[in-house]
């Protein structure tokens, strides 16, 4: 189905034009309405009819012409600032380089969620942005067309203006605004098809590129408002220790001090205890902070070490069936009679999210209503956890979002905007609260580590069974608790079109639980998921005798991947590789787009392997800009290679080993291979594209390393330089 034909069945969606700032501008959004019809109503009407439900105002255009964007999901280096200007612009046709793009603050009613993760922001929205900008065109020309006595046919719209053909008079968009605020919108709103795109589909410079190179644009860490204090906090090294008693004295001391008291951070549904250190600067915070004498209370959990947590997963794999995810046909019992089979255990590690940008956050308690600033991915999610904790009506507390540098999931979480709340409550005033690089490696959360009992049996060159079972913390728990579920993410990654192929899969988790914090991390699961199942499909096909990708091209049937198979082969010159090459094949799927990785590597003379280069084939469905899609590819590759070559987060009695770059180290430039980057072109509906490019490397990697040296490696992280 096209674009265009899924936009008229958007359900439960009404579009509005609206006359808005006091009819000096044509404003265009979206109200959630029992109905897809498009209404012309003033923004109170609009809140009259839909009692609860406010008007999200997404394109406004003033009487100078000039169009302003509000962007309701957060920007940590992923794209969207640029990409959803882009997509307005093609429809809109206005210069994308001439639209004014505005964050907005958190507000479920006006934008629904405002969730960025699970890749979605354009997926999420992409319709609604085309139909959008194409109303607001055509209200346009519709405006042009009656002030000229003109049919609608002899106008078209370019660059900001509306034209009139066999004229050529011209009238600029500020000049109709307030004729198009008093027309009915059109119901039924062509759309252009992809061949007609002039902006979309195109590689230009990123918007926000020149922001973040002068330093205009405004992070979390950069945000400055009247009266401001700054703190830091000393947290409990075990992460679920109580704090015992305090020392404050030599802290107090420090220039610039001025508060030292206990602080609790709600951690999801447990509490985290620390001592904050309020100052005139973040420096005297930080000097105040090591001045600190505190005695902890690490009572009453377990203290748990690296060796210990993965014994514990091993020993569950060998014991336990787990709960279901998902299970089709007869797995075990096939797997059970079979003559050649296989039974592995693969290990994935904690990961830390190290953003560039440190934690940090601005809050301001004033009794009735909470404000905060600051470097957030889900203003929603952070809105319900402050109000329920405080008792404070949802609406009362407004967040407002800066740039991000850097997210992966981590700013997701509640826990550092509620601290932040917590310390401005108790001096009451509004305060900084900063995270040190230490405090960010220290206290999570984590990607949990995972281990992975595979089990498949293979029969005439063909796979007859597989059998997953998942042992590793579930991240749904800290939210809401055990509900007695399978992990939902248990198959994430996995390709759906092996279902209809192979006729006996499972899926299993068996619930595993540590006092350690978990979270999201770029690719969620499928970033774990993707190394064990894909490794695994790899050393069946060896087992079958097949060729991996031959294997792949068996049971990924449908024409889609079909095409993407195609396409890998053509660009890696897999079929023209030499026996003990070094080549390794990995597909997973993630939020929509399948992502195929081929790795190619050599051996070092000085001894280690080297990753001579990877081709990337890229199937998001309908995209808007090429150039970001390859730049987040190239940022998941180099993430991708940290954690499974370099780092990884260890425990030792309770507390974690790591503490900053020394110790928790980044990939260097001499480590980042050759990358070849290829994007399907195709009209299906958009997929994600800011964590797809992760899961399919690590397996990929391995997968070549096998094909080279005839090592399998199972276990996460490897030191690539001795094997």
């Amino acid at each position: 189905m096209s674009v265009s034909e899924e936009v008229e069945n958007l359900s439960r969606r009404g579009f509005l034009r609206i006359a808005g700032i006091a009819g000096t501008a044509l404003c265009l959004g979206i109200y959630m309405s029992a109905d897809a019809e498009p209404r012309v109503l003033t923004e109170d009407e609009a809140r009259l009819a839909n009692a609860g439900i406010a008007l999200a105002a997404w394109i406004i255009i003033n009487t100078n012409g000039k169009v302003t964007l509000i962007c309701h999901r957060a920007e940590m280096g992923q794209g969207v600032y640029h990409s959803i200007a882009q997509i307005i612009a093609e429809e809109l046709e206005v210069d994308l380089y001439g639209i004014d793009i505005q964050l907005t603050q958190g507000d479920e009613k006006k934008y629904g969620s405002q969730l960025t993760g699970g890749s979605s922001t354009i997926r999420g929205s992409y319709k609604n942005l085309l139909k959008l900008s194409a109303t607001a065109r055509e209200v346009l020309i519709m405006a042009a067309a009656a002030r000229w006595k003109v049919p609608n046919t002899e106008c078209y719209a370019e660059t900001g203006n509306v034209i009139h053909k066999p004229s050529g008079k011209k009238l600029h968009y500020g000049e109709l605004v307030e004729d198009a605020a008093k027309l009915t919108a059109p119901k039924d709103v062509k759309l252009k098809a992809r061949s007609e795109y002039k902006v979309i589909g195109k590689g230009n410079h990123r918007r926000d590129s020149p922001l973040k190179t002068n330093g205009e644009a405004i992070f979390g860490i950069d945000k400055r408002i009247p009266g401001l204090q700054f703190a830091t906090v000393e947290r409990n090294p075990r992460l679920r220790g109580k704090v015992k008693s305090f020392d404050a004295t030599a802290a107090l001391k420090v220039p610039g001090v001025t508060r030292v008291f206990k602080v609790v951070m709600g951690v999801w549904d447990t509490d985290r205890e620390g001592v904050a250190v309020v100052a005139t600067s973040t420096w005297a915070a930080m000097q105040g902070k090591k001045a600190l004498k505190v005695e902890w209370d690490d009572t009453g959990f377990e203290h748990l070490s690296t060796p210990e947590i993965y014994s514990r997963q091993r020993e569950l794999l060998k014991t336990s069936e787990g709960l279901t995810l998902t299970t089709q046909g007869d797995p075990t019992g096939i797997i059970a009679q079979a003559k050649d089979k296989l039974d592995v255990v693969y290990e994935t590690p904690y990961q830390s999210h190290s953003c560039m940008e440190p934690v940090n956050c601005i809050a301001h308690y004033q009794v009735d209503k909470v404000e905060i600033w600051g470097p957030v991915q889900a203003p929603n999610w952070i809105q319900d956890y402050v109000s329920k904790k405080l008792g404070m009506a949802r609406e009362n507390v407004i967040v407002n979002m800066t740039f991000l540098g850097g997210g992966f999931g981590r700013k997701a979480m509640p826990d550092y905007p509620y601290e932040a709340v917590m310390v401005s409550k108790e001096i009451g005033a509004p305060v900084q609260v900063v995270w040190t690089r230490e405090d960010d490696a220290t206290q999570g959360p984590y990607r949990p580590g995972i281990s992975y009992r595979c089990e498949g049996a293979v029969e005439n060159g063909g796979i007859t069974a597989l059998k997953f079972r998942m042992a590793g913390q579930n991240n749904d728990h800290w939210r809401g608790g055990d509900n007695g579920k399978a992990n939902r993410s248990t198959s994430e990654g996995f390709l759906k079109p092996y279902y209809q192929s192979i006729k006996n899969i499972s899926f299993s988790d068996i619930p595993f639980k540590t006092p350690i914090p978990t979270s999201f991390w770029r690719s969620v699961y499928a970033s774990t998921n993707g190394f064990a199942y894909e490794s695994f499909l790899d050393e069946l096909a060896h087992k079958a005798s097949k060729d991996p990708m031959d294997l792949r091209r068996q049971y990924l049937k449908d024409e889609r991947s079909q095409r993407l198979l195609d396409k890998m082969e053509e660009v890696s010159g897999w079929k023209s590789r030499k026996k003990n090459d070094g080549y390794g094949v990995a597909i997973t799927e993630c939020f929509a787009s399948t992502v195929g990785h081929i790795v190619k590597v050599s051996k070092k003379s000085t001894g280690g392997i080297h990753i001579d280069k990877v081709w990337v084939v890229v199937d998001c469905g309908w995209y808007v800009n090429p150039d970001i899609i390859k730049a987040q590819v190239e940022g998941s590759i180099v993430m991708a290679i940290g954690a499974a070559t370099i780092h990884e987060i260890t425990f030792k009695d309770g507390m974690v080993e790591q503490r900053n770059f020394y110790d928790y180290k980044m990939p260097r430039i001499t480590d980042i291979p050759q990358m070849d980057i290829h994007i399907m072109e195709n009209d299906e509906n958009a997929g994600g594209m800011g964590e797809p490019g992760l899961p399919a490397f690590a397996p990929a990697l391995t997968n070549a390393i096998f094909d080279l040296t005839g090592k399998r490696i199972r276990k996460l992280p490897f030191d690539i330089t001795t094997v």
